[in-house]
């Protein structure tokens, strides 16, 4: 099921007849929303109902692969808290004793807070997690008011208790034979994505500077004659980067999809909005969903920039290729 190493060359990566990639959780929701062509939005029937989707500052996407008559989900990240995840997963009725693996983005908690707990309520099963070795270091955002943000890392021995299989990898790794590729550390050659400069991490020797978050990887799913389906949690190498490094990954030009963080918030990156919208354009990208710590700017931006490509992100939201 698992392969891995250096991509000197292009990695094969199996084509399939599809893939839909479920956001489960994300910064926004909004059950209102209606549905366009190949974008099936979530319809809540009762708001008499207890559980309804809710919306937190993490990210999670269900990314099923399609074969054929067979199904296969992936969970790709697992959002900031238990509670959400629990309940997006119940409410979109998602087995998750029908998962075929985990992928963690990097260590932040808003993109593993919630795997706490998930098998509580199937059958005990072994099952591949893949994660970057970097993930498990402790860090820090120091704002310039000097205020902190903790950002706990996974714990091995919490994930381990709930029955997956820790594999870690720092290069590329590939999943569900071949169909499903894992990034790992994606190449940086980008000039204008320099990293996140508040970023720290506590080494032997305190607190130091972490700006680039090496552990920071995407999924990507060939879909037959369409092209790459890129899914990024936060794209803390850069979203560029990230669509470059995919490309360099599986020799395919041809991007179908590209869904998730961008990080173009905050006064620090919103200067880098604008090459980052002119290399999406470039690659003349065919949808993108552009979710959790994009920034409003950015998302408005990439809308008028790409009307035809855009889709506007929201819990629930499945986006079928």
């Amino acid at each position: 099921m698992l392969g891995s190493g250096l991509a000197r060359e292009a990695v094969k990566l199996e084509a399939v007849d599809g893939v839909d990639v479920t956001i489960v959780i994300d910064n926004f929701v909004d059950v209102l929303m209606a549905d366009t062509e190949g974008v099936r939005r979530y319809l809540a029937h009762d708001f008499g109902d207890r559980d309804q989707l809710v919306a937190e500052h993490g990210f999670s996407a269900l990314v099923t692969v399609r074969s054929g008559h067979e199904r296969s989900p992936v969970l790709y990240d697992g959002g900031l808290t238990p509670t959400a995840l629990g309940r997006n997963l119940d409410v979109l009725d998602v087995p998750i004793e029908d998962l075929r693996a985990i992928v963690i983005s990097h260590g932040h908690a808003d993109h593993h807070g919630g795997l706490e707990g998930l098998f509580r309520r199937s059958p005990r099963r072994t099952l591949p997690l893949v994660i970057h070795p970097e993930a498990w270091r402790e860090r820090k955002v120091v704002f310039s008011t000097g205020a902190e943000l903790r950002l706990p890392p996974p714990t091995r021995g919490d994930l381990e208790a709930e029955g997956l299989e820790v594999i870690e990898e720092r290069r590329h790794t590939l999943l569900l034979d071949g169909r499903v590729l894992v990034s790992g550390q994606v190449e940086r050659t980008t000039e204008f994505e320099k990293g996140f400069p508040t970023h720290h991490t506590r080494s032997d020797g305190g607190w130091e500077p972490d700006p680039m978050i090496s552990d920071d990887q995407n999924v990507i799913i060939n879909v037959k004659g369409k092209g790459l389906v890129i899914v990024s949690g936060c794209s803390h190498a850069g979203a560029v980067n990230v669509l470059r490094n995919a490309e360099r990954l599986t020799g395919v030009r041809r991007i179908a999809g590209f869904i998730g963080g961008f990080h173009l918030t905050g006064g620090i990156f919103e200067p880098i909005i604008g090459p980052t919208v002119d290399a999406f354009v470039a690659a003349n990208v065919g949808r993108i969903l552009p979710a959790h710590c994009t920034g409003w700017k950015a998302v408005h931006v990439l809308a008028q920039a790409m009307p035809d490509a855009f889709v506007q992100p929201a819990v629930g939201t499945v986006v079928s290729f």
